[in-house]
């Protein structure tokens, strides 16, 4: 997994250094919601069962690179 190196700091924090990397890569391949930010880069989130938390992974422009990591609580599932 590719990575910046504020996502490696930021890692380091008690509340991210529980992320486990299956759970990014898990996101990164089957998101259940995707976006588009102005700078170009992608918004994923996926619901992690084993924490029952919806994690959200930011990939720069590439696509491949992961540049954050986090729980978001503030996530609400659109409505399809």
């Amino acid at each position: 997994m590719k990575t910046t190196r504020y996502f490696e700091h930021m890692r380091q924090r008690p509340d991210r250094a529980i992320i486990l990397e299956e759970w990014i890569l898990r996101v990164i391949d089957s998101p259940d919601r995707t976006e588009l930010q102005s700078d170009g880069r992608l918004r994923m989130w996926a619901l992690i069962p084993e924490v029952g938390k919806f994690l959200r992974v930011i990939l720069l422009e590439d696509g491949k690179t992961v540049h954050n990591a986090f729980f978001d609580r503030s996530y609400k599932e659109k409505p399809i």
